[in-house]
């Protein structure tokens, strides 16, 4: 009855959120080292007429905190300490493309930055920790974005391809479980960061997230598929130890029908599908789906495809299949369903008890991450990985240095007894890694307030602060959590 004995513990981080030196030993930008926040509608870029491109533009009056971040590159050891103070067995982090391939499409890696991913892999290694690693956590170098539009090219494809083989052979025997995509099916709301694809010539210059086009979302998404193959066949060729899963925010899944309305019913189910399955159908299954099909037929769009590509997609499916949750949402035909680094937003649930506090107010649903882990098996009758659940809250240490987050303690032991219950289901659980064990820069809002961390960093929206850590109360919650395998909880 108890959580299985292998199972995986622990944390979750992405490079451009924690580690800042967002230019240093030869790193270039990324597409989110332009933004404040992935859901900015205004990203630093500006439309050079004359060359017909877009070009890195940032805005002095902006704080980009992603730049320096929590300084997680020079202080990753003392990090990686206390992550395994808490008793890890298991962290999460990506691989900043543009460290190893500055602008992406370059002959030979940057053996400075391939160096400091030697030495943190070690480190966890060192500290009995699995590593997790993302390919691309929402960290498309910029100059594959406004040279080719980004993943709207199909030599994009050649370009992941000469990465991944890099990381790959440099990191054989090391790394067991490689991620792909993190999020990737978020790019139909947030085409630039989430699909790297951005339309070059756009009608409104100002507005270059609107001005994707459709077809321009489409065709990256075939290719994305389609790398997504080839990280599968190359990671068996270099590694056949290593495995390969992607990595889909699936707080979506959990979209219910506000009521037995059928209209409701069916938009809930459509929603799911056009929101998730969309991406897991073809990673898991090989195949284009055939509401993808239809959605094509239905705009008399046609995108550039290739017989042996589509074969490669059938044969290279991956191993896994890792998934975010944080909040459920519902469906009802009379409201807009909205959406950001959380899920989908609609309708308020009367039947949940509770939301975060303010100022982001998510509606919280423990049980939501049991039925999510259900469909999810019956659909893929693959191994279930949590790699991302957590609760960002406004806090600040008390007049004697501490925090007491007993909320995000409660939040945490409530949704890892409904993913017990899922295993009790027979749903395969490989692990449970909590976003993020100590405080980032936010993804969805580009900013330090929404800390989401068991360790405090002093480090502020308007960019001042010691970057000191301090442990919050949370970090011995989650310790005697890991030490008991979850016994603790049942």
């Amino acid at each position: 009855m108890s959580f299985p004995k292998n199972f995986l513990w622990g944390g979750a981080v992405a490079a451009n959120q924690c580690e800042g030196a967002w230019l240093e030993d030869g790193k270039a930008p990324n597409v989110t080292d332009v933004m404040v926040g992935i859901g900015s509608k205004d990203p630093g870029l500006k439309w050079n007429q004359d060359k017909q491109k877009y070009e890195m533009c940032l805005d002095p009056n902006k704080v980009y905190l992603s730049h320096e971040a929590i300084d997680f590159y020079h202080r990753y050891e003392e990090d990686l300490e206390l992550m395994a103070g808490m008793g890890f067995n298991c962290f999460r982090t990506s691989i900043a493309w543009g460290r190893i391939f500055p602008n992406g499409d370059e002959e030979e890696p940057n053996e400075k930055g391939l160096a400091f991913y030697d030495r943190l892999i070690d480190k966890m290694l060192e500290l009995h920790m699995e590593p997790v690693i993302t390919l691309s956590h929402y960290e498309t170098p910029l100059h594959l974005i406004t040279e080719y539009g980004g993943w709207r090219d199909h030599r994009l494809i050649d370009f992941w391809k000469r990465y991944v083989t890099t990381v790959f052979e440099r990191y054989k025997g090391k790394v067991k479980y490689w991620l792909t995509f993190n999020e990737v099916n978020n790019m139909m709301r947030n085409p630039l960061v989430a699909g790297g694809v951005l339309t070059l010539n756009p009608e409104n210059p100002e507005d270059p997230i609107g001005s994707t086009t459709f077809e321009d979302k489409w065709q990256a998404y075939y290719h994305l598929c389609v790398a997504n193959a080839w990280t599968v066949k190359l990671c068996h060729e270099v590694d056949p130890q290593a495995k390969v899963g992607c990595m889909l925010t699936c707080s979506s899944v959990a979209t219910y029908p506000y009521n037995c309305d059928p209209d409701n019913v069916w938009g809930a189910f459509d929603t799911v599908r056009m929101s998730n399955f969309y991406f897991g159908d073809a990673f898991c299954f090989g195949e284009i789906p055939g509401y993808v099909k239809r959605v094509w037929n239905e705009h008399h769009f046609e995108p550039v495809m290739d017989h042996q590509e589509l074969q490669l997609m059938k044969e290279n499916t991956v191993e896994f299949f890792s998934f975010s949750y944080y909040r459920s949402s519902t469906y009802d035909k009379e409201s807009d369903v909205h959406g950001d680094t959380g899920g989908l937003t609609g309708k308020e649930n009367p039947y949940l008890e509770g939301c975060s506090p303010k100022p982001w107010s998510w509606p919280i649903d423990p049980q939501g991450i049991r039925y999510v882990l259900n469909v999810l098996y019956d659909r893929y009758h693959l191994p279930l990985f949590i790699v991302e659940n957590g609760i960002g809250l406004d806090e600040n240490l008390d007049e004697n240095g501490h925090i007491d987050d007993a909320f995000r303690m409660k939040y945490v032991e409530d949704h890892l007894k409904y993913v017990h219950e899922a295993i009790l289901d027979g749903v395969e659980v490989m692990g449970y890694l909590y976003w993020g064990p100590i405080d980032v820069v936010s993804a969805g809002t580009g900013e330090m307030k929404k800390r989401y961390g068991f360790v405090y960093v002093d480090r502020f929206n308007d960019g001042h602060g010691t970057l000191e850590r301090h442990i919050k109360n949370s970090y011995y919650r989650y310790k005697e959590i890991i030490e008991s395998n979850g016994d603790i909880l049942l």
